[in-house]
C-alpha cells in the first residue's frame, strides 16, 4: 500500500470511529405559542438530528391548565433506537405540563437518556420560587432518575430589552425568533450545544 492510500485509510477509519461514537439523538417537543418549537428546531439543526412533535389528543390550552388531558398521540419513531432524547416544551405556572408529563410516563421504559430543555417564563433568579422552572426540573428528575442527565432553561426575558423585562404585556407577547435570538440567549444556547456535544455529561440543572 502506497503512502497516499495509507493516509486515506487512516482518515477513513477515524471518520468511522467518530461516527460510531456519536450519540444517536432525537428532539421531541411540544409548543403552544411557538417559542419551544423554534428552540427545538434550532437544537435539532445544531446537532443534525431528527425531530418530532408531541401531539395531544385534546389540544386545548385552558383544559390543560386545569389538568384535563386525554393523553398524547403515539410518537412515530421508536424511542428505544436513540441513545438520547431531548425533550423540549414550555412550563406553565411552575408545572410539568400534561403533554410532556404524558410523554415521559408513556415512554419512560424506552428512554435511554433524556435532556429536558424549556423556553419558559421564570428567570434564573426565581427558578426556585413557587412558579419557577426549578420545581419542574426536580419533577422530571424524580420521574426518570438516572435517565435524566441534563435540564436547561432559556427564560424568555433574555430576549427582552432591560426596560421591558418587568413588563407583563411585553412578556406575554414576545416569542423566540431569528431577530431576537442573540446576545445572552445565543451565548447560553451555544454553551448548551457544546455541552450536548461532549461525550460525557454529568447530571446538572441550569
Amino acid at each position: 500500500m502506497n503512502r497516499m492510500n495509507e493516509k486515506f485509510m487512516i482518515v477513513l477509519r477515524q471518520k468511522k470511529i467518530k461516527k460510531k461514537d456519536m450519540m444517536k439523538t432525537i428532539v421531541i417537543y411540544y409548543s403552544n405559542k411557538g417559542s419551544n418549537k423554534y428552540l427545538a428546531e434550532k437544537i435539532a439543526k445544531s446537532l443534525t438530528c431528527e425531530i418530532e412533535e408531541i401531539k395531544p389528543r385534546l389540544n386545548v390550552f385552558l383544559f390543560m391548565l386545569m389538568n384535563i388531558h386525554l393523553g398524547i398521540k403515539p410518537i412515530k419513531t421508536d424511542i428505544k433506537n436513540y441513545d438520547r432524547v431531548i425533550l423540549c416544551g414550555p412550563i406553565w405556572m411552575g408545572k410539568l405540563i400534561p403533554p410532556l408529563r404524558s410523554f415521559i410516563k408513556k415512554y419512560s421504559d424506552s428512554i435511554n437518556k433524556l435532556v429536558f430543555v424549556t423556553c419558559c417564563g421564570s428567570t434564573y433568579e426565581k427558578k426556585d420560587e413557587k412558579f419557577g422552572h426549578g420545581f419542574v426540573f426536580k419533577k422530571v428528575e424524580s420521574l426518570l432518575e438516572d435517565q435524566c442527565i441534563l435540564c436547561q432553561a432559556f427564560p424568555i426575558n433574555l430576549v427582552l430589552p432591560d426596560d421591558k423585562k418587568e413588563d407583563t404585556d411585553a412578556f406575554m407577547k414576545i416569542h423566540l425568533n431569528d431577530e431576537n435570538f442573540k446576545g445572552e440567549i445565543q451565548e447560553r444556547f451555544n454553551d448548551f450545544i457544546k455541552t450536548l456535544s461532549e461525550t460525557n455529561i454529568t447530571q446538572h440543572t441550569v
